[in-house]
């Protein structure tokens, strides 16, 4: 499966099947083929996200070793920046519509 989230605000973004799970998973939310975010929730959505890389990123005991080649803020900096030019312009962010 392949996630295209959209805005009006902004340009698409296309992201693998296995990573949309996953931020959908980080917001509390099941994986689903349409929904949206609405822009009163994209502060709390970038928030959580935001945390999560803080989670990742946070020093670990065996340091470098399990951390993905990709790292998660790699993967979700794409979405908060759509949520937050979508939230500027007043937006909401769809997918699968």
């Amino acid at each position: 499966m392949l996630y295209k989230f959209k805005s009006a605000a902004t340009g698409d973004l296309l992201m693998l099947g296995e990573h949309g799970d996953e931020l959908l998973r980080l917001l509390g939310r099941e994986p689903a083929p349409r929904g949206i975010i609405q822009r009163a929730d994209m502060p709390a959505v970038s928030a959580a996200l935001l945390a999560a890389i803080a989670r990742e990123e946070a020093p670990a005991e065996d340091d470098e070793e399990g951390r993905p080649a990709v790292a998660l803020r790699q993967r979700l900096w794409p979405m908060i920046e759509m949520l937050r030019r979508a939230q500027e312009g007043g937006a909401d962010v769809v997918w699968g519509v």
